[in-house]
């Protein structure tokens, strides 16, 4: 015979009585719990794929062609034109974004792993504070690619953000070849990196 519980009710009739909230008609295995997970799917599928796509060489779905120019802290003046030929890691984020500030050193350690192959990594920052707390945060965490404090219309020309941080890998043609979202893109866009280095240009 079950024991009964704390207020002498039994395990069958706790999970009767839990149960009891699901019509007779609707099947057994659409429970809460699986409406829950099924919904957790959904909102995370389109910003999972991107880097799936990205790991097994997926082509890209849109090939957008942004223009753009930027200045960078320390004066220098970069353009979509002046990267032609080289992979361009480009990177939106915020000091103010806890996963953005967890993966610039994974960013950090990806412009120095392949620079002498061709890629130029880009941070475009979208702070809108004073920009010497930009160069202070980026000071104090040795990062030393480009970065540039930009307005939305050069993140419009990549075709917008969802959430911070996204990046994007560049082709040497200029084509936006992945566009991902989280701070686990370094990881996800290293093999598209690799493969997009070994691409000759105009491809």
């Amino acid at each position: 015979m079950p024991e009964a519980g704390p207020e002498g009710e039994t395990p069958a009739a706790g999970d009767a009585r839990a149960a009891s909230w699901r019509p007779r008609w609707l099947p057994r295995w659409l429970t809460l719990s699986n409406v829950f997970t099924a919904a957790v799917l959904v909102w995370a599928a389109p910003r999972c794929w991107p880097h799936v796509e990205a790991l097994i060489g997926a082509p890209a779905r849109e090939r957008r062609v942004p223009a753009y120019a930027v200045t960078t802290r320390d004066g220098r003046t970069i353009t979509a034109d002046t990267l032609r030929g080289r992979v361009v890691f480009v990177n939106v984020w915020a000091t103010w974004c806890p996963p953005c500030r967890a993966e610039m050193p994974a960013l950090q350690q990806l412009a120095d792993a392949y620079a002498a192959e061709g890629l130029v990594m880009l941070g475009l920052s979208v702070d809108r504070g004073p920009a010497e707390a930009v160069d202070a945060f980026l000071a104090e965490r040795g990062i030393t690619y480009p970065v540039a404090i930009v307005r939305g219309d050069v993140i419009d020309a990549f075709g917008g953000v969802r959430g911070y941080p996204t990046s994007f890998l560049v082709d040497k043609s200029g084509v936006v070849r992945h566009a991902v979202m989280g701070p686990v893109g370094p990881l996800t866009l290293r093999p598209a990196i690799r493969r997009l280095l070994a691409e000759p240009l105009g491809r």
